[in-house]
């Protein structure tokens, strides 16, 4: 269940329907992330594709000679745009295609503002729109490029998953015939979840290349900002981390920090070796002709070099400046461990450490307030004190109110300690690695219990029930999991872990976001209601059964 190369083919397929000749690629800033993330420039410009637009740009020219792909969202910005494109078409000929189904009213509007006969085909089907109609949107779409008609289940302690899984098992089941879905003895499995179960895991350092860069430097549709590295190269100020066309990156993003290390040192002495030397002489045609072959090979590893040793070097730089090892191993101590004697007392040190940043320090306080809320001898008061003390803004003391209220043990529909925690923290302490790594490993995402109880049949249906009648006698080979509220790259490698560990399952996740620690409290903000911008797809989580 490969979702980038599901969305890839539909691309190529749009692309290849409009026949030969040069083209147009026409989006939307979400469509435009997507393909981004699919295709690189080079690979689409082989396919003829020479101009890519956004179809709210309002000074595009005038290209009769260029066919149109649209590739839009079906909301109802993007056809009113539309319509008005096609009332004075700026190009030869539309192919016009939706990420999902709309409505037999929007297609009869496009079709009465096509008074020119320029659109050729247009792709959509009738679908009743929802109150999570983005989430919806995201699911259905990935569902359809699979070929998958789920089972579903859901978190029963939250509204908005059995709302979720309602509005998308209405749209599949519609629509179940007409995409003619592959029919399979074991039916795939939609778990629906939310991401207030587990506040805790997007709250915490986490120590893997790919997630590092997220956490650090932040990781957006594969781009990493670098503008602000001191000393940092014009051509490094962004760069591009993408594991289909980055080896080094698709062989290291899920190992822990210090073997990045070890690798980038073995991948800068590989290329030492296969560097030209300076005074290569190109006295002949066969010594002319293996430079120009091995050329482009030696450019490409010399830009992957700089990148990753630029990005390493600025990590490195990132965990001594902010004292992330002293900040994490209290932050495992605090998610994994039930000694509220010894966490009180590293939390309050390090909230005195000048080093310490400010959002560090109240990412501190926040997993002290959801471990040990109803503690009978919490120190949180104090340690909101100590905030103020060290000048932290109100907004971000007013964050660890919010973060509780979002995630805290009223609202969480399971514990995350549990009295077999220490056991079973113990044994994977001494398991897969060795030395001071494991301090800062032990924690593991909720999800990845959650996934294991799935897969060996054991997920009770009092607490994640079936949407209808029927339920699933066998034990799922498919799973698509969907986190409300956002997934994070911990949870990614559970589930990365989990399908290299169980023959013959595969797991797909998905999420509304893909969150670091700030995208996190920004949704945490929205969600209960002390923020006016709120995520697409997410709302308020206190409406619970």
């Amino acid at each position: 269940m490969n979702v980038t190369l599901a969305v890839k083919q539909y691309v190529t397929k749009m692309i290849e329907n409009s026949g030969p000749g040069m083209k147009v690629l026409l989006m939307d800033r979400e469509t435009t992330s997507i393909v981004s993330v699919v295709y690189t420039q080079s690979e689409i410009l082989q396919k003829e594709v020479y101009l890519f637009e956004r179809i709210d740009s309002k000074n595009r020219d005038n290209m009769k000679h260029l066919k149109a792909i649209c590739f839009l969202r079906p909301t109802k910005e993007n056809v009113e745009q539309l319509i008005q494109e096609l009332r004075r078409p700026k190009y030869s000929v539309y192919f016009i295609y939706f990420s999902n189904v709309i409505s037999k009213s929007e297609i009869k509007a496009l079709a009465e503002a096509d008074e020119q006969e320029v659109v050729a085909e247009v792709q959509g089907r009738s679908w009743e729109s929802s109150m999570l109609s983005r989430c919806t949107h995201g699911l259905t779409s990935v569902l359809l490029a699979l070929k998958k008609c789920p089972m579903i289940r859901y978190q029963l302690s939250s509204d908005m998953a059995k709302r979720l899984g309602e509005s998308v098992k209405q749209i599949i089941t519609k629509e179940y015939e007409l995409f003619d879905f592959r029919k399979t003895e074991v039916p795939p499995v939609l778990l629906i979840l939310d991401r207030s179960d587990d506040a805790i895991t997007p709250l915490l350092n986490q120590w893997t290349y790919q997630a590092m860069v997220h956490e650090l430097l932040g990781l957006n549709n594969n781009r990493i900002d670098l503008s602000r590295v001191p000393g940092i190269s014009k051509d490094l100020r962004e760069v591009v981390l993408s594991a289909d066309n980055d080896e080094f990156y698709a062989n290291n993003l899920y190992l822990n920090f210090g073997e990045i290390g070890t690798n980038i040192k073995n991948l800068m002495e590989d290329f030492q070796k296969k560097k030209p030397k300076g005074q290569q002489k190109l006295e002949s045609i066969s010594d002319m002709k293996a430079f120009v072959e091995n050329y482009p090979q030696f450019k490409k590893m010399s830009g992957t070099v700089s990148k990753h040793v630029t990005v390493v070097g600025e990590l490195s730089r990132l965990v001594s400046e902010r004292r992330l090892m002293e900040v994490s191993e209290v932050e495992q101590e605090l998610a994994c461990q039930n000694d509220h004697s010894s966490a009180q007392q590293k939390v309050r040190r390090l909230l005195q450490n000048p080093r310490v940043t400010e959002l560090d320090a109240v990412r501190l306080v926040m997993l002290y307030a959801l471990r040990y809320e109803r503690h009978s001898s919490s120190i949180l008061p104090a340690l909101m004190d100590e905030l103020s003390k060290r000048g932290v803004s109100e907004r971000h003391r007013r964050m660890v109110k919010s973060v509780v209220e979002y995630g805290g043990k009223r609202v969480r529909g399971s514990d995350l300690i549990t009295a077999t925690d220490a056991v079973a923290i113990t044994k994977q302490f001494f398991k897969g690695f060795s030395g001071v790594e494991n301090v800062y490993t032990q924690h593991q995402p909720l999800l990845n219990d959650t996934l294991d109880q799935l897969i060996k049949g054991r997920l009770k249906d009092s607490q994640f029930p079936y949407l209808g009648a029927s339920s699933l006698r066998d034990r799922p080979q498919d799973i698509i999991v969907f986190i409300i509220g956002g997934a994070t790259f911990e949870e990614a490698l559970s589930v990365y872990n989990l399908n290299r560990s169980s023959p013959g399952v595969r797991i797909v996740l998905g999420g509304s976001s893909i969150h670091n620690t700030n995208s996190f409290l920004e949704e945490v903000m929205s969600a209960t209601g002390h923020s006016s911008d709120r995520p697409a797809g997410t709302g308020r989580h206190s409406n619970r059964n």
